[in-house]
This record gives C-alpha cells, structure tokens and sequence, in this order.
C-alpha cells in the first residue's frame, strides 16, 4: 500500500498540469508590482536627489591619495581569467549535479541532453586551451606574454 501510494505521488510529481489563470494572474501582479515600486522609487530619487556637478567632483579619489599616472595595466592580468572560468566550471558543476540528482527520472532523454551539454563545455575548454586561455605562468611573469614588453 505504501509503495503505490509513492509511486502514484511521485507519477503525479511528473506530470503536471498548466498552471491555473489564477496563478498566472496572482504572478503578473506581483511582477507589476514589482516593476512599479522600482519606478516609483527612481523617479523620487530622481525628483528629490541633489544634484551638484563641478571640477572637483569630476575627479577621481580613492583613498586621500591623488591619482598618478594611467590605471590601466600594460599586461594581462591573469587572476581574472581564473576567477572567469571558475564561474563558468562552477555553473557547469552545478548543472550536472542538478541532473545526477534526477538521473532516474528523467531517462534517456536527460542522459543525451547532459552528454550534449558536457561535449559542448568540454569543446569550449579545447578552444581555451588551444588559444593559451590556460597559460598563464611564467611567460606573463617575464612580461613576454599578449601586450608585453620582451
């Protein structure tokens, strides 16, 4: 008795039904609201904001200490390209976790879509690497790397 009841919820998980009217309207009203707030909100930040414009303001300051020379770097910086790919690696992490959670249920069809999806990001990795994405050691640091010095 308990495994039908289980096996009939868990069908019933499955397959669902389009959402009612009442749903889809309660969620076009919260959405409406949402986006009127934020209006509502720029527009007095708009109208009741101070505005000042002068030499001073324009320049810029970080911490007491007057600007000297050009912010930008003459190299690459390399942490960046780390932290970018590890966002991309992560997503993917999290992807194929979602799916090895529900491997049983989604059949063939997620085993093929979750093998596509890992070709794809593999390929990617390939491209990566063939173009020098992944090398980022000691030519960087000698400054003999893209838009360095020799």
């Amino acid at each position: 008795m308990a495994a039908t009841t289980a096996a009939s919820t868990t069908e019933s998980l499955l397959v669902s039904a389009p959402p009612s009217t009442e749903a889809l309207v309660s969620l076009g009203l919260y959405a409406l609201i949402a986006v009127l707030l934020i209006g509502i909100l720029l527009l007095i930040t708009r109208f009741l904001g101070q505005r000042t414009a002068g030499e001073v303001k324009g320049q810029p300051y970080e911490s007491a200490v007057m600007p000297s020379g050009d912010a930008r770097l003459r190299e690459p910086v390399p942490f960046y390209l780390v932290a970018i790919f590890f966002i991309v690696f992560d997503v993917e992490a999290i992807f194929i976790v979602s799916w090895a959670v529900t491997w049983d249920r989604l059949g063939w069809a997620g085993f093929w879509q979750i093998t596509f999806f890992i070709v794809i990001l593999f390929l990617g990795l390939l491209y990566l690497w063939k173009k020098g994405g992944l090398d980022w050691g000691s030519r960087y640091l000698h400054g003999t790397g893209r838009g360095g010095r020799r």
